[in-house]
């Protein structure tokens, strides 16, 4: 029997519907809480070609919502592992696997090979990032996004460039150190899987052409009663003011300093400030079992949660170099640092462990 035989005899669905989703291409950027569930049904559905992108490593505390990792998977790149896993499950789709973050360099090569986009990020700029190239690329763009209890989403740009898209809603991001994440705010593992697998149902409606979608509205989920409710999407007029024009001006935006990180330096300014200062020192501001660590470089280990109860250690540092695992929550830091040591030289890291010149990257050579 084919493994598609449950959908071939669903009523206004069938064949045709299967045929349509063994020629679409999609690819899944992130491949976390989000990600792993939108992954595993979209495969499961039958996909023709399936791409995952995603530059991270496994850690730990992935583990309540990452679903297709496990302990065995610590430390290992996640679209690796997924396109591992999802290509021992299903031989009759082609998994293409980009081991790398979105970056304003290689977003128009990788997303211009794909019919539809679904975002599982879990970060300002990448949204924003993948928003504009989408936009400008006209690829259709499954969002997801959630935060406590709550989850929404939706599907942008859909038709045409008057479609709505992320910026209509948010035209400008908020700042960094204004953004919550799992790590201070907590999840419960069932609600990326709920929304990711919402996500997967929209590409798949979108692609075959299946019952009604969420283009241009916007699904609400409560986790915590069941409630939920759709919001009809309307254009707005000051959208494309501060939207990228063209692809060369696309990649000339500095997605983590337009979305707040005005602190921010990059690694080589980080290392050049630890030679000028002897005082200074870099500080991991991530949790204690976040991979993958830092190593070979000279540093210490300060948690965010732990960090109004540590000011003593840090007194003698100055500059206060901060990195956690994409710049977000090392930037909150600062802010935080700001206040109890005014006058010292405090800075994030920009896109943390996981920016292209991080010692950890495998394109790293030196600084």
């Amino acid at each position: 029997m084919d493994r598609f035989a449950r959908q071939y005899v669903l009523p206004g669905f069938g064949k045709e519907a299967q045929e349509k989703l063994k020629k679409s291409r999609i690819l899944v950027i992130g491949a976390g809480g989000l990600g792993c569930p939108a992954l595993l049904y979209l495969a499961a559905a039958g996909v023709g070609t399936l791409g995952i992108m995603d530059g991270d490593m496994v850690s730990v505390s992935n583990l309540n919502r990452q679903v297709l990792f496990g302990e065995s998977d610590l430390g290992m790149n996640k679209a690796e592992t997924a396109a591992h896993i999802l290509k021992s499950k299903y031989s009759d789709i082609h998994i293409e696997c980009v081991p790398e973050f979105i970056t304003t360099e290689n977003a128009a090569s990788i997303i211009s090979k794909y019919d539809l986009i679904l975002d599982g990020s879990d970060n300002f700029p990448t949204r924003y990032l993948v928003n504009d190239i989408c936009v400008l690329l006209e690829k259709p763009l499954v969002f997801g996004a959630i935060y406590q209890n709550q989850g929404q989403v939706g599907i942008l740009n859909a038709k045409d460039a008057n479609s709505i898209n992320y910026r209509d809603l948010f035209p400008d991001p908020p700042t960094a150190y204004e953004i919550p994440n799992c790590n201070e705010t907590g999840v419960l593992g069932v609600l990326p899987g709920i929304i990711g697998t919402i996500q997967a149902t929209e590409a798949i409606k979108f692609v075959t052409g299946y019952g009604n979608t969420l283009i241009d509205k916007m699904l609400f989920y409560n986790l915590l009663d069941h409630q939920s409710y759709e919001v009809s999407l309307s254009k707005s007029p000051d959208s494309h003011f501060s939207m990228p024009k063209t692809i060369a001006e696309f990649m000339e935006i500095d997605y983590a300093v337009v979305c707040g990180n005005g602190d921010s330096i990059n690694w080589g300014e980080a290392i050049e400030l630890l030679k000028k200062f002897s005082d200074g020192k870099l500080i991991d501001v991530r949790e204690k079992d976040e991979a993958p660590r830092l190593k070979n470089f000279d540093h210490i280990s300060v948690p965010i949660s732990q960090i109004e109860e540590t000011t003593g250690v840090l007194g003698p540092i100055d500059p206060m170099l901060l990195f956690c695992q994409s710049g977000i929550r090392s930037l909150k830091t600062v802010k935080i640092l700001e206040k109890a040591f005014p006058g010292k030289k405090i800075h994030s890291i920009s896109g943390g462990i996981e920016a292209m010149d991080s010692p950890i990257n495998k394109n790293y050579h030196g600084i």
